[in-house]
């Protein structure tokens, strides 16, 4: 008994074309031709296109089924797969938890996982995007810290004030905002001491990405009040802890 190509594709599950293909990359074998000059195919030939077809089934890339040759159980080749089917299963888990997580919380898809808790909190657009930034350029720590903060500080008037500050403002409304700000963050700074580390790890990445991201998005004022927020909190303090705290969670201070 032989069958022709299409007729062993069928008995395979496959496709004319994926053998016709095979052959050419040598994975199987050319049949015989019969003296008609068709192909006509054998029990070996069904055999080894089975074998080839459920090995790629289950993932096994076809250049390492051809270093297999006929071997009928390859422990090595199935242990390796099986290794990374086990993290491929734990990577799939991880992101159908965060993405469940994402509907759940209605978290926006630029933020990671421990910014969760910062959905519910309300924030000004050009707060959103520093927040995002600061997703990408945090460590999972440095994230949790941050989050922790935004999420447990309550919104103030002084926040309100910031983000309705008008680009032309005057000296004195400046000047009385930056105080109440610089106020505000020796708050923080008692009730939340980790937010001063934040970037420490790669602190001039960090603080340049910051100062780049904050003159995007707040206007000429916002950035001198938070220039000088940082002046005033640091006034008779230690320059050698940090000059780039946070003036409230979500603005890091610019450089001067």
């Amino acid at each position: 008994m032989a069958w022709s190509t299409r007729e062993l594709a069928e008995l395979a599950g496959t496709t004319a074309r994926t053998v016709r293909h095979y052959h050419q990359i040598g994975l199987l074998p050319e049949p015989e031709r019969r003296s008609n000059g068709y192909k006509q195919y054998g029990v070996t030939h069904l055999i080894r296109l089975l074998r080839i077809k459920r090995l790629a089934e289950l993932g096994v890339g076809l250049h390492t089924i051809a270093e297999l040759g006929n071997d009928e159980h390859p422990v090595e080749a199935l242990r390796a797969l099986d290794a990374e089917l086990g993290e491929q299963m734990s990577r799939l888990s991880k992101a159908r938890a965060e993405v469940t997580m994402m509907l759940e919380e209605q978290l926006a898809t630029d933020l990671p996982s421990e910014f969760a808790v910062t959905a519910a909190v309300p924030m000004s657009d050009a707060d959103k995007r520093l927040t995002s930034v600061l997703g990408r350029l945090l460590d999972r720590d440095d994230r949790q810290v941050y989050a922790d903060l935004v999420a447990s500080d309550a919104r103030s008037h002084v926040d309100d004030d910031f983000e309705g500050l008008a680009a032309d403002a005057g000296e004195a409304v400046r000047h009385d905002l930056a105080v109440r700000m610089a106020a505000h963050l020796e708050t923080l700074r008692e009730q939340h001491p980790g937010v001063f580390e934040l970037g420490a790890s790669d602190p001039r990445r960090f603080h340049s990405t910051v100062e780049q991201v904050s003159k995007e998005i707040y206007n000429p004022a916002q950035l001198d009040v938070l220039r000088r927020t940082t002046a005033l909190f640091w006034r008779g303090k230690d320059h050698a802890a940090t000059s780039h705290a946070a003036p409230r969670p979500a603005r890091p201070a610019v450089d001067e």
